[in-house]
Protein backbone atom coordinates (compact mmCIF):
# COMPACT_ATOMS: atom_id res chain seq x y z
CA UNK A 1 0.00 0.00 0.00
CA UNK A 2 1.05 3.60 -0.74
CA UNK A 3 1.89 5.48 2.42
CA UNK A 4 -0.16 8.49 0.89
CA UNK A 5 -2.84 6.06 0.42
CA UNK A 6 -3.10 4.60 3.83
CA UNK A 7 -6.19 4.89 5.05
CA UNK A 8 -6.65 6.09 8.24
CA UNK A 9 -9.74 6.32 10.84
CA UNK A 10 -10.06 8.97 13.47
CA UNK A 11 -10.81 7.66 16.99
CA UNK A 12 -12.02 9.71 19.60
CA UNK A 13 -10.21 8.15 21.90
CA UNK A 14 -6.88 7.94 20.39
CA UNK A 15 -6.49 9.94 17.18
CA UNK A 16 -5.58 8.78 14.16
CA UNK A 17 -5.22 5.18 13.34
CA UNK A 18 -4.00 3.47 10.34
CA UNK A 19 -5.55 0.57 8.71
CA UNK A 20 -3.99 -2.56 6.17
CA UNK A 21 -5.71 -3.11 3.20
CA UNK A 22 -7.14 -6.75 4.81
CA UNK A 23 -8.35 -4.66 7.49
CA UNK A 24 -10.30 -2.01 5.06
CA UNK A 25 -11.44 -4.84 2.74
CA UNK A 26 -13.22 -6.30 6.23
CA UNK A 27 -14.75 -3.35 7.90
CA UNK A 28 -16.27 -2.34 4.44
CA UNK A 29 -18.04 -6.50 4.61
CA UNK A 30 -21.50 -6.19 5.50
CA UNK A 31 -20.55 -8.48 8.80
CA UNK A 32 -17.79 -5.94 10.12
CA UNK A 33 -20.32 -2.62 9.37
CA UNK A 34 -23.16 -4.43 11.18
CA UNK A 35 -21.55 -3.55 14.07
CA UNK A 36 -22.09 -0.02 13.33
CA UNK A 37 -25.64 -0.16 14.68
CA UNK A 38 -25.12 -2.26 17.80
CA UNK A 39 -24.57 -0.35 21.13
CA UNK A 40 -21.70 -0.81 22.19
CA UNK A 41 -22.99 -0.94 26.18
CA UNK A 42 -27.20 -2.48 25.72
CA UNK A 43 -29.72 -0.22 27.24
CA UNK A 44 -27.10 1.58 29.20
CA UNK A 45 -28.42 5.08 26.97
CA UNK A 46 -31.51 4.80 29.12
CA UNK A 47 -29.54 6.05 31.96
CA UNK A 48 -26.44 7.67 30.38
CA UNK A 49 -27.50 9.28 27.47
CA UNK A 50 -24.35 9.75 26.21
CA UNK A 51 -23.81 5.85 25.77
CA UNK A 52 -24.72 5.39 22.46
CA UNK A 53 -20.95 4.05 21.15
CA UNK A 54 -21.36 1.39 18.84
CA UNK A 55 -19.13 -2.42 19.14
CA UNK A 56 -17.77 -0.91 15.48
CA UNK A 57 -15.49 1.71 17.23
CA UNK A 58 -14.49 -0.30 20.03
CA UNK A 59 -13.53 -2.85 17.92
CA UNK A 60 -11.32 -0.65 16.23
CA UNK A 61 -10.25 0.97 19.22
CA UNK A 62 -9.20 -3.02 20.37
CA UNK A 63 -7.37 -3.15 17.39
CA UNK A 64 -5.44 -0.64 17.93
CA UNK A 65 -4.53 -1.38 21.60
CA UNK A 66 -3.33 -5.17 20.08
CA UNK A 67 -0.75 -3.00 18.28
CA UNK A 68 0.36 -0.51 20.83
CA UNK A 69 0.95 -3.48 23.06
CA UNK A 70 2.92 -5.33 20.56
CA UNK A 71 5.59 -1.97 19.82
CA UNK A 72 5.32 -1.78 23.66
CA UNK A 73 7.06 -5.54 24.08
CA UNK A 74 8.71 -4.89 20.50
CA UNK A 75 7.38 -7.93 18.70
CA UNK A 76 5.20 -5.27 16.11
CA UNK A 77 7.18 -4.44 12.84
CA UNK A 78 7.73 -0.96 11.66
CA UNK A 79 4.29 0.85 10.36
CA UNK A 80 6.75 1.17 7.22
CA UNK A 81 7.06 -2.61 6.50
CA UNK A 82 3.27 -3.06 8.18
CA UNK A 83 1.70 -0.63 6.04
CA UNK A 84 3.47 -2.55 2.60
CA UNK A 85 1.79 -4.58 1.00
CA UNK A 86 4.94 -5.52 -1.14
CA UNK A 87 6.73 -6.59 2.25
CA UNK A 88 6.22 -10.23 3.93
CA UNK A 89 7.64 -11.77 6.90
CA UNK A 90 6.88 -13.99 9.46
CA UNK A 91 6.51 -11.59 12.32
CA UNK A 92 4.85 -9.22 9.73
CA UNK A 93 2.01 -11.97 9.73
CA UNK A 94 1.88 -12.71 13.49
CA UNK A 95 1.28 -8.57 13.96
CA UNK A 96 -1.25 -8.39 10.98
CA UNK A 97 -2.98 -11.72 12.67
CA UNK A 98 -3.39 -10.35 16.50
CA UNK A 99 -4.83 -6.75 14.86
CA UNK A 100 -7.13 -8.83 12.98
CA UNK A 101 -8.40 -11.16 15.49
CA UNK A 102 -8.40 -8.13 18.20
CA UNK A 103 -10.88 -6.28 15.09
CA UNK A 104 -13.01 -9.38 14.44
CA UNK A 105 -13.51 -10.33 18.57
CA UNK A 106 -16.96 -9.21 18.61
CA UNK A 107 -18.18 -9.94 15.09
CA UNK A 108 -20.86 -12.40 16.37
CA UNK A 109 -22.27 -9.47 19.05
CA UNK A 110 -26.15 -9.94 19.29
CA UNK A 111 -28.50 -7.10 19.39
CA UNK A 112 -27.89 -4.82 22.12
CA UNK A 113 -24.68 -6.59 22.95
CA UNK A 114 -24.72 -8.75 25.97
CA UNK A 115 -27.76 -8.15 26.74
CA UNK A 116 -29.91 -10.32 24.21
CA UNK A 117 -27.14 -12.73 23.86
CA UNK A 118 -27.94 -13.78 27.51
CA UNK A 119 -31.45 -14.99 26.58
CA UNK A 120 -29.93 -17.21 23.08
CA UNK A 121 -27.30 -19.20 25.97
CA UNK A 122 -30.33 -19.47 28.30
CA UNK A 123 -32.32 -21.26 25.50
CA UNK A 124 -29.60 -22.84 23.75
CA UNK A 125 -31.37 -23.98 20.73
CA UNK A 126 -28.27 -25.50 18.89
CA UNK A 127 -26.13 -26.02 22.37
CA UNK A 128 -28.80 -28.24 23.07
CA UNK A 129 -29.64 -30.18 19.51
CA UNK A 130 -28.09 -33.94 19.29
CA UNK A 131 -25.77 -33.02 16.67
CA UNK A 132 -24.13 -30.06 18.91
CA UNK A 133 -20.64 -29.87 20.22
CA UNK A 134 -21.93 -28.85 23.15
CA UNK A 135 -20.74 -24.87 22.42
CA UNK A 136 -22.70 -22.05 24.25
CA UNK A 137 -24.90 -19.86 21.82
CA UNK A 138 -22.35 -17.05 22.18
CA UNK A 139 -21.19 -14.41 19.94
CA UNK A 140 -17.66 -16.00 20.35
CA UNK A 141 -18.70 -18.67 18.41
CA UNK A 142 -21.08 -17.36 15.96
CA UNK A 143 -18.35 -14.79 15.15
CA UNK A 144 -16.06 -17.93 14.88
CA UNK A 145 -18.14 -19.06 12.37
CA UNK A 146 -18.09 -16.68 10.23
CA UNK A 147 -14.78 -16.34 9.82
CA UNK A 148 -14.36 -20.08 8.65
CA UNK A 149 -17.85 -20.01 6.77
CA UNK A 150 -18.20 -16.79 4.34
CA UNK A 151 -15.69 -17.64 1.87
CA UNK A 152 -17.43 -15.67 -0.89
CA UNK A 153 -17.28 -12.01 -2.34
CA UNK A 154 -17.98 -9.87 0.86
CA UNK A 155 -17.19 -13.19 3.01
CA UNK A 156 -14.73 -12.56 6.04
CA UNK A 157 -13.29 -15.89 5.08
CA UNK A 158 -13.22 -15.01 1.74
CA UNK A 159 -11.17 -11.60 2.53
CA UNK A 160 -8.88 -13.36 4.64
CA UNK A 161 -7.72 -15.64 1.87
CA UNK A 162 -7.17 -13.49 -0.36
CA UNK A 163 -4.40 -11.99 1.38
CA UNK A 164 -3.10 -15.52 2.45
CA UNK A 165 -4.12 -15.71 6.13
CA UNK A 166 -5.83 -18.69 7.22
CA UNK A 167 -9.43 -18.33 8.86
CA UNK A 168 -8.78 -21.11 11.57
CA UNK A 169 -5.94 -18.67 12.69
CA UNK A 170 -8.11 -16.21 13.49
CA UNK A 171 -10.85 -17.96 15.01
CA UNK A 172 -8.17 -19.46 17.40
CA UNK A 173 -7.01 -15.74 18.27
CA UNK A 174 -10.90 -14.91 18.97
CA UNK A 175 -11.75 -17.86 21.15
CA UNK A 176 -7.86 -17.70 22.92
CA UNK A 177 -7.29 -20.87 21.98
CA UNK A 178 -4.16 -20.19 19.72
CA UNK A 179 -1.46 -22.29 20.84
CA UNK A 180 0.42 -18.73 20.62
CA UNK A 181 0.43 -17.72 24.63
CA UNK A 182 1.38 -14.37 24.04
CA UNK A 183 -1.46 -13.86 21.48
CA UNK A 184 -3.66 -15.33 23.94
CA UNK A 185 -2.77 -12.94 27.16
CA UNK A 186 -2.67 -9.76 24.32
CA UNK A 187 -6.71 -10.53 23.36
CA UNK A 188 -7.80 -12.28 26.48
CA UNK A 189 -6.78 -11.87 30.33
CA UNK A 190 -7.23 -9.77 33.29
CA UNK A 191 -5.20 -6.80 31.35
CA UNK A 192 -5.80 -6.91 27.78
CA UNK A 193 -6.28 -5.60 24.66
CA UNK A 194 -10.46 -5.30 25.26
CA UNK A 195 -10.69 -4.02 28.66
CA UNK A 196 -7.99 -1.43 28.00
CA UNK A 197 -10.59 -0.09 25.26
CA UNK A 198 -14.02 -0.57 26.67
CA UNK A 199 -13.06 0.86 30.41
CA UNK A 200 -12.38 4.07 28.51
CA UNK A 201 -14.62 4.25 25.56
CA UNK A 202 -17.55 3.61 27.78
CA UNK A 203 -16.13 6.14 30.79
CA UNK A 204 -15.47 8.51 28.02
CA UNK A 205 -19.50 8.10 26.35
CA UNK A 206 -21.48 7.70 29.70
CA UNK A 207 -19.51 10.37 30.82
CA UNK A 208 -18.06 8.73 34.35
CA UNK A 209 -15.34 8.24 35.14
CA UNK A 210 -15.23 5.37 36.91
CA UNK A 211 -13.29 3.10 34.08
CA UNK A 212 -10.34 5.31 33.58
CA UNK A 213 -6.58 4.39 34.15
CA UNK A 214 -3.39 5.59 32.78
CA UNK A 215 -3.26 3.61 29.26
CA UNK A 216 -0.08 5.36 28.47
CA UNK A 217 1.73 4.53 31.32
CA UNK A 218 0.41 0.95 31.23
CA UNK A 219 1.38 0.51 27.99
CA UNK A 220 4.93 1.99 28.03
CA UNK A 221 5.54 -1.02 30.86
CA UNK A 222 4.07 -4.04 29.06
CA UNK A 223 6.83 -6.64 28.19
CA UNK A 224 7.70 -9.88 26.76
CA UNK A 225 9.10 -12.78 28.67
CA UNK A 226 10.26 -16.27 28.26
CA UNK A 227 8.86 -18.74 30.71
CA UNK A 228 9.57 -22.61 30.08
CA UNK A 229 10.59 -21.87 26.62
CA UNK A 230 7.18 -20.33 25.79
CA UNK A 231 6.64 -16.17 25.74
CA UNK A 232 3.89 -14.61 28.08
CA UNK A 233 2.62 -11.06 28.91
CA UNK A 234 4.32 -9.22 31.74
CA UNK A 235 3.83 -5.87 33.03
CA UNK A 236 7.34 -4.44 35.15
CA UNK A 237 7.24 -3.53 38.61
CA UNK A 238 7.06 0.46 38.36
CA UNK A 239 3.54 0.07 36.53
CA UNK A 240 2.24 -2.06 39.92
CA UNK A 241 -0.16 0.24 41.37
CA UNK A 242 -1.35 1.23 37.53
CA UNK A 243 -2.21 -2.40 36.88
CA UNK A 244 -3.81 -2.43 40.12
CA UNK A 245 -5.66 1.17 39.08
CA UNK A 246 -7.18 -0.78 35.95
CA UNK A 247 -8.19 -4.05 38.12
CA UNK A 248 -9.97 -1.68 40.70
CA UNK A 249 -11.59 0.14 37.52
CA UNK A 250 -13.06 -2.48 36.04
CA UNK A 251 -13.95 -3.77 39.26
CA UNK A 252 -15.69 -0.15 39.85
CA UNK A 253 -17.16 -0.13 36.54
CA UNK A 254 -18.99 -3.25 36.55
CA UNK A 255 -20.50 -2.99 40.25
CA UNK A 256 -21.26 0.96 39.99
CA UNK A 257 -22.25 1.09 36.02
CA UNK A 258 -23.02 -2.40 34.26
CA UNK A 259 -24.53 -3.64 37.54
CA UNK A 260 -26.44 -1.01 38.85
CA UNK A 261 -29.98 -1.25 39.11
CA UNK A 262 -30.89 2.15 37.17
CA UNK A 263 -29.89 0.56 33.73
CA UNK A 264 -29.54 -3.18 34.01
CA UNK A 265 -32.86 -3.23 34.75
CA UNK A 266 -33.63 -2.15 31.58
CA UNK A 267 -31.14 -4.92 30.30
CA UNK A 268 -33.11 -7.63 32.11
CA UNK A 269 -36.30 -6.82 30.46
CA UNK A 270 -34.78 -7.34 26.72
CA UNK A 271 -33.21 -10.60 27.97
CA UNK A 272 -36.49 -11.91 29.09
CA UNK A 273 -38.46 -10.33 26.05
CA UNK A 274 -35.74 -12.17 24.31
CA UNK A 275 -36.18 -15.56 25.41
CA UNK A 276 -40.09 -15.36 24.95
CA UNK A 277 -39.43 -13.82 21.15
CA UNK A 278 -36.98 -17.03 20.90
CA UNK A 279 -39.36 -20.08 23.03
CA UNK A 280 -42.44 -18.51 20.35
CA UNK A 281 -40.11 -18.51 17.34
CA UNK A 282 -40.44 -14.43 16.55
CA UNK A 283 -37.40 -13.52 16.24
CA UNK A 284 -33.89 -15.20 14.63
CA UNK A 285 -32.89 -18.35 16.08
CA UNK A 286 -29.50 -19.07 16.69
CA UNK A 287 -29.56 -21.67 13.94
CA UNK A 288 -31.03 -19.10 11.37
CA UNK A 289 -27.85 -16.57 12.65
CA UNK A 290 -25.56 -19.19 11.00
CA UNK A 291 -27.75 -19.82 7.98
CA UNK A 292 -28.06 -15.93 7.53
CA UNK A 293 -24.09 -15.89 7.92
CA UNK A 294 -22.97 -18.23 5.05
CA UNK A 295 -25.88 -17.97 2.39
CA UNK A 296 -26.96 -14.07 2.91
CA UNK A 297 -24.55 -11.49 4.14
CA UNK A 298 -26.99 -8.35 3.86
CA UNK A 299 -29.94 -10.07 5.69
CA UNK A 300 -27.00 -10.89 8.63
CA UNK A 301 -26.25 -7.21 8.55
CA UNK A 302 -30.03 -6.37 9.95
CA UNK A 303 -29.46 -8.63 12.91
CA UNK A 304 -28.72 -5.42 15.02
CA UNK A 305 -30.58 -3.19 17.65
CA UNK A 306 -32.50 -1.58 14.93
CA UNK A 307 -33.95 -5.43 14.04
CA UNK A 308 -34.45 -5.64 17.70
CA UNK A 309 -36.42 -2.85 18.91
CA UNK A 310 -38.49 -2.61 15.15
CA UNK A 311 -39.88 -6.31 15.71
CA UNK A 312 -40.52 -5.71 19.65
CA UNK A 313 -42.55 -2.21 18.56
CA UNK A 314 -44.43 -4.27 15.58
CA UNK A 315 -45.64 -7.08 17.47
CA UNK A 316 -46.81 -5.02 20.62
CA UNK A 317 -48.45 -2.66 17.48
CA UNK A 318 -50.05 -5.50 16.26
CA UNK A 319 -51.92 -6.56 19.27
CA UNK A 320 -49.71 -10.06 19.43
CA UNK A 321 -48.62 -9.71 22.91
CA UNK A 322 -52.57 -9.02 23.66
CA UNK A 323 -52.43 -12.58 24.87
CA UNK A 324 -50.17 -12.60 27.05
CA UNK A 325 -50.45 -9.68 29.37
CA UNK A 326 -47.24 -10.00 30.94
CA UNK A 327 -45.03 -9.98 28.00
CA UNK A 328 -47.39 -6.76 26.51
CA UNK A 329 -46.53 -4.78 30.03
CA UNK A 330 -42.83 -5.87 29.62
CA UNK A 331 -42.58 -4.59 26.18
CA UNK A 332 -44.28 -1.27 26.70
CA UNK A 333 -42.20 -0.63 29.06
CA UNK A 334 -39.28 -1.63 27.55
CA UNK A 335 -39.96 0.60 24.40
CA UNK A 336 -41.24 3.53 26.04
CA UNK A 337 -38.92 3.73 29.17
CA UNK A 338 -41.50 2.95 31.42
CA UNK A 339 -41.14 2.44 35.02
CA UNK A 340 -39.34 -0.50 36.91
CA UNK A 341 -39.12 -1.08 40.14
CA UNK A 342 -36.28 -2.27 42.00
CA UNK A 343 -37.29 -5.02 45.41
CA UNK A 344 -35.13 -3.73 48.10
CA UNK A 345 -34.47 -5.79 50.95
CA UNK A 346 -31.91 -7.63 53.20
CA UNK A 347 -31.15 -10.81 50.82
CA UNK A 348 -30.83 -8.64 47.55
CA UNK A 349 -28.04 -6.44 49.37
CA UNK A 350 -25.02 -5.86 47.41
CA UNK A 351 -21.90 -8.12 49.68
CA UNK A 352 -18.67 -8.22 49.13
CA UNK A 353 -17.49 -12.08 49.46
CA UNK A 354 -15.01 -14.15 49.63
CA UNK A 355 -14.02 -16.38 46.55
CA UNK A 356 -13.02 -19.21 48.42
CA UNK A 357 -15.97 -19.70 50.71
CA UNK A 358 -18.14 -21.34 48.64
CA UNK A 359 -20.12 -23.00 51.65
CA UNK A 360 -20.88 -19.47 53.42
CA UNK A 361 -21.27 -18.29 49.47
CA UNK A 362 -24.40 -20.77 48.54
CA UNK A 363 -25.55 -19.82 51.85
CA UNK A 364 -26.14 -16.60 50.72
CA UNK A 365 -27.47 -17.76 47.46
CA UNK A 366 -29.96 -19.52 48.78
CA UNK A 367 -31.31 -16.97 51.17
CA UNK A 368 -31.58 -15.04 47.79
CA UNK A 369 -33.36 -17.42 45.82
CA UNK A 370 -35.73 -18.46 49.00
CA UNK A 371 -36.73 -14.83 49.33
CA UNK A 372 -37.35 -14.88 44.91
CA UNK A 373 -39.46 -17.94 45.59
CA UNK A 374 -41.51 -15.86 48.53
CA UNK A 375 -41.84 -13.19 46.40
CA UNK A 376 -43.04 -15.36 43.13
CA UNK A 377 -45.73 -17.33 45.64
CA UNK A 378 -47.34 -13.39 46.36
CA UNK A 379 -47.38 -12.31 43.31
CA UNK A 380 -49.00 -15.74 41.45
CA UNK A 381 -51.35 -15.78 44.35
CA UNK A 382 -52.61 -12.28 45.00
CA UNK A 383 -51.84 -10.57 41.70
CA UNK A 384 -52.42 -10.66 38.28
CA UNK A 385 -50.13 -10.88 35.10
CA UNK A 386 -49.10 -7.33 34.79
CA UNK A 387 -47.77 -7.86 38.56
CA UNK A 388 -44.52 -9.76 36.95
CA UNK A 389 -40.83 -9.71 38.16
CA UNK A 390 -37.58 -9.76 37.01
CA UNK A 391 -34.74 -12.03 38.80
CA UNK A 392 -31.19 -11.23 37.93
CA UNK A 393 -29.10 -13.07 40.26
CA UNK A 394 -25.60 -12.81 38.23
CA UNK A 395 -24.13 -15.85 36.62
CA UNK A 396 -20.25 -14.37 36.51
CA UNK A 397 -18.59 -12.96 40.08
CA UNK A 398 -17.24 -9.11 39.47
CA UNK A 399 -13.77 -10.06 40.81
CA UNK A 400 -11.05 -7.77 40.89
CA UNK A 401 -8.77 -10.75 39.85
CA UNK A 402 -9.20 -14.15 40.20
CA UNK A 403 -7.93 -15.74 43.73
CA UNK A 404 -4.46 -18.23 43.63
CA UNK A 405 -7.17 -20.69 44.94
CA UNK A 406 -8.97 -20.41 42.23
CA UNK A 407 -5.99 -20.09 39.14
CA UNK A 408 -5.04 -23.63 40.78
CA UNK A 409 -8.58 -24.99 40.79
CA UNK A 410 -9.31 -24.52 37.35
CA UNK A 411 -5.43 -24.92 35.67
CA UNK A 412 -3.98 -28.41 34.65
CA UNK A 413 -0.72 -26.24 33.75
CA UNK A 414 2.11 -27.15 35.69
CA UNK A 415 3.82 -23.57 35.78
CA UNK A 416 0.84 -20.72 36.42
CA UNK A 417 2.94 -18.21 34.22
CA UNK A 418 1.79 -20.16 31.43
CA UNK A 419 -2.20 -19.46 32.27
CA UNK A 420 -3.49 -17.15 30.31
CA UNK A 421 -5.92 -15.00 32.30
CA UNK A 422 -3.70 -13.79 35.78
CA UNK A 423 -1.73 -10.55 35.04
CA UNK A 424 2.04 -11.51 35.84
CA UNK A 425 4.11 -8.53 37.16
CA UNK A 426 8.29 -8.87 36.23
CA UNK A 427 10.13 -7.79 39.56
CA UNK A 428 13.11 -5.56 39.54
CA UNK A 429 15.29 -8.21 39.97
CA UNK A 430 13.77 -9.50 36.64
CA UNK A 431 11.31 -12.49 38.46
CA UNK A 432 7.83 -12.67 36.98
CA UNK A 433 5.62 -13.80 39.39
CA UNK A 434 1.32 -13.75 39.35
CA UNK A 435 -0.05 -10.50 40.48
CA UNK A 436 -1.46 -12.01 43.19
CA UNK A 437 1.52 -13.44 44.64
CA UNK A 438 3.50 -9.82 44.89
CA UNK A 439 3.76 -8.68 48.49
CA UNK A 440 3.34 -5.28 48.03
CA UNK A 441 0.48 -5.63 46.07
CA UNK A 442 -2.77 -4.38 47.59
CA UNK A 443 -4.55 -6.45 44.81
CA UNK A 444 -2.79 -10.04 46.69
CA UNK A 445 -4.63 -8.66 49.89
CA UNK A 446 -7.92 -8.39 48.56
CA UNK A 447 -7.97 -11.07 45.64
CA UNK A 448 -10.47 -13.78 47.20
CA UNK A 449 -13.48 -10.59 46.99
CA UNK A 450 -16.15 -11.10 44.66
CA UNK A 451 -18.86 -8.29 44.59
CA UNK A 452 -22.27 -10.28 44.61
CA UNK A 453 -24.92 -7.42 43.24
CA UNK A 454 -28.20 -9.58 43.25
CA UNK A 455 -30.99 -7.45 41.71
CA UNK A 456 -34.79 -8.37 41.20
CA UNK A 457 -37.16 -6.05 39.31
CA UNK A 458 -40.84 -5.81 39.55
CA UNK A 459 -43.47 -3.66 37.30
CA UNK A 460 -45.14 -0.95 39.39
CA UNK A 461 -48.24 -2.89 40.31
CA UNK A 462 -46.74 -5.60 41.61
CA UNK A 463 -44.23 -3.23 44.13
CA UNK A 464 -47.40 -1.63 45.59
CA UNK A 465 -49.09 -5.50 46.13
CA UNK A 466 -45.06 -6.81 47.93
CA UNK A 467 -45.40 -3.13 49.80
CA UNK A 468 -48.74 -3.89 51.11
CA UNK A 469 -47.52 -7.60 52.22
CA UNK A 470 -44.52 -5.41 53.81
CA UNK A 471 -41.94 -7.30 51.90
CA UNK A 472 -40.67 -4.42 50.29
Amino acid sequence: MDASKQKIIFDPLYGFIGISSVESEIINTPFYQRLRWIKQIGFSFYTFPGAEHSRYGHSIGVMFNAHKILQSIEKAVSDAEFFDDQKKSKAKENHQCIRLAALLHDLGTFCFSHTTEMAYIRYGETTNSKNSKGHPDDHEHLGAWIIKNTDYPGGITYVLKKYGIDPQVISDLVKGVSPNILANQILHSEIDCDRMDYLLRDAHFTGLNYGTYDREYLLHHFCCEKIAGQDILAIRHNALHCAEDFLNARFAWYSQVVRSARGAKYDALAEELTFYLLENNKIYSYSDLLDMAQNDPVKFHGFNDHYFMSLLLQLYHSGEFKKNKRIEDMARTLLFQGSVKTIRCDEFKQRILNQDQKDKNEKIFKKAYAKVDQIKEILTKKGDATDWMIVDIPKKNIVFTKSKKRIIQDTENQNLLLERDPAKIKNSDGEVQLLVDIENSIISQIQNTFNFIPNVYCSESAYELLKSENIV
